[in-house]
C-alpha cells in the first residue's frame, strides 16, 4: 500500500493561518493533515464496503520550512500490517521547478485502524 500526494502551500495552510505560529509559512498542523491524507488515500482502496480507518497513533518531524507557493510532495507507504492495523511511513519533500524532488521537510509514522464506519459511529 502506498500513495503520493502533491499539495501546494497557500496563505491558507501557513501557521499563522492555522494557529501554530506566527511565520508565513508551512504550518505543522497542515503538514500533519496532508500526510493523514495521504495514508488514507494509500489504505482507502483496500477497505471492504462499510470500513473506513481512523487515525489512532502520529510521530512527526517537521524537519523545513516551506514557503507559500512551494509544491510539496508527501509519501505513505505501508510498513506494518496486522489484521485492523496498518502503520504507514510517511515523507514529505519540496517539488522543485523541474517536478523532481528536493529537501526532505518531514518525515514520520502514522497508525490507523479500520474499523465498521456504523458500528464505530454507534459507539459515541
Amino acid at each position: 500500500m502506498e500513495a503520493t500526494l502533491r499539495f501546494t502551500v497557500t496563505d491558507a495552510d501557513t501557521a499563522m493561518a492555522v494557529g501554530s505560529g506566527s511565520l508565513p509559512v508551512l504550518g505543522t498542523p497542515r503538514l500533519l493533515a496532508w500526510c493523514e491524507a495521504a495514508t488514507c488515500a494509500a489504505i482507502d482502496p483496500t477497505l471492504a464496503d462499510g470500513s473506513t480507518s481512523v487515525g489512532t497513533r502520529v510521530t512527526l518531524e517537521h524537519l523545513g520550512a516551506s514557503p507559500v507557493g512551494q509544491q510539496v510532495e508527501v509519501t505513505a507507504s505501508a510498513s506494518y500490517v496486522d489484521g485492523r492495523l496498518h502503520r504507514f511511513t510517511v515523507a514529505a519533500r519540496h517539488v522543485d521547478a523541474a517536478g523532481g524532488l528536493g529537501k526532505v521537510v518531514g518525515t514520520g509514522e502514522i497508525t490507523r485502524v479500520v474499523v465498521d464506519a456504523q458500528r464505530f459511529l454507534s459507539r459515541l
